[in-house]
């Protein structure tokens, strides 16, 4: 049986898991405080995942770049590709904030939206 350590960042709580594993399948999660600290702990076994936040150039804007975020988590062994079509892209301003600046980022069917307003110069 395997065992793994995290510290949860679900809540603010930040418990210390231990989860027990038997051929790659979750058999108990223990030292977590609520559900979102059980359901955490099983998918960053399983299928780790994170959301990414990073900036985008801007062109025509009153401002260089724009800060951007996945709309929902991706698979984390996608983070370097994702990371690469962000820096590829090139947005043209005015920008709002919940625009899409990169559709379907590394083929995970999660778009990359702009956080923040730019206003064209």
């Amino acid at each position: 049986m395997e065992k793994r350590e995290l510290t949860c960042i679900g809540c603010p709580m930040g418990c210390q898991i231990t989860v027990e594993l038997e051929e790659s399948e979750v058999i108990a999660v223990k030292g977590n405080t609520c559900a979102i600290g059980d359901k955490y702990a099983r998918n960053e076994v399983t299928h780790p995942e994170r959301t990414v936040t990073s900036t985008a150039v801007i062109e025509g804007g009153d401002k260089p770049r724009v800060s951007v975020k996945t709309a929902s988590n991706i698979p984390k062994d996608k983070i370097f590709q994702c990371m690469k079509e962000i820096d590829d892209a090139c947005v043209k301003a005015p920008v709002h904030i919940g625009d899409v600046v990169v559709k379907n980022v590394a083929g995970t069917g999660v778009d990359v939206v702009a956080t923040r307003e730019v206003a064209a110069k």
